[in-house]
């Protein structure tokens, strides 16, 4: 079998352990249109993997993820690791979090709720059970499991 390997950046983020066919929802929420375009972003899609069965990598150089970055992707992807890289080195590896409340990421579906009504109120949600993911609106108190088609 023939293998194909992805090139190594010197500096960046590797998103790993994506479940299958997140990725490009990853790369939507790291703003992938905002990125260096001297930088090199790789994907791999549909790779076999011991942990997931079959998971996703996005590799970005010249990029650190923000740590709301980080939540939105605790939100599609909660099994994901993140690892830092620099001088072609993992200085840094970690398991996203999906913490309690969730601030400015996802939209409220409720049209009448006040973070759709054009004031200065920033969306919240308290998360309300993690598997699967299930939120709810800090103000108007609407569930949300469909978070996705919601992300702001």
């Amino acid at each position: 079998m023939r293998e194909l390997k992805i090139t190594p950046i010197k500096n960046g983020t590797v998103i790993d352990h994506i479940g299958n066919g997140l990725a490009l929802e990853v790369l939507r929420i790291i703003g992938i249109n905002d990125l260096d375009k001297d930088s090199t972003v790789s994907v791999a899609l549909h790779v076999r993997s011991q942990k997931l069965g079959w998971k996703d990598i996005v590799k970005v150089e010249n990029m650190e993820l923000s740590p709301r970055k980080v939540n939105a992707i605790a939100l599609l992807a909660p099994t994901a690791t993140i690892s830092i890289i620099r001088d072609f080195k993992v200085r840094e590896k970690r398991v996203v979090d999906l913490p309690e409340r969730i601030v400015g990421i996802v939209r409220c579906p409720n049209p009448s709720c006040i973070t759709n009504q054009k004031e200065p109120v920033e969306s919240e949600f308290d998360v309300a059970r993690r598997r699967p993911v299930v939120l709810r609106c800090s103000y108007c108190e609407r569930l949300v499991d469909d978070f996705l088609l919601h992300l702001a």
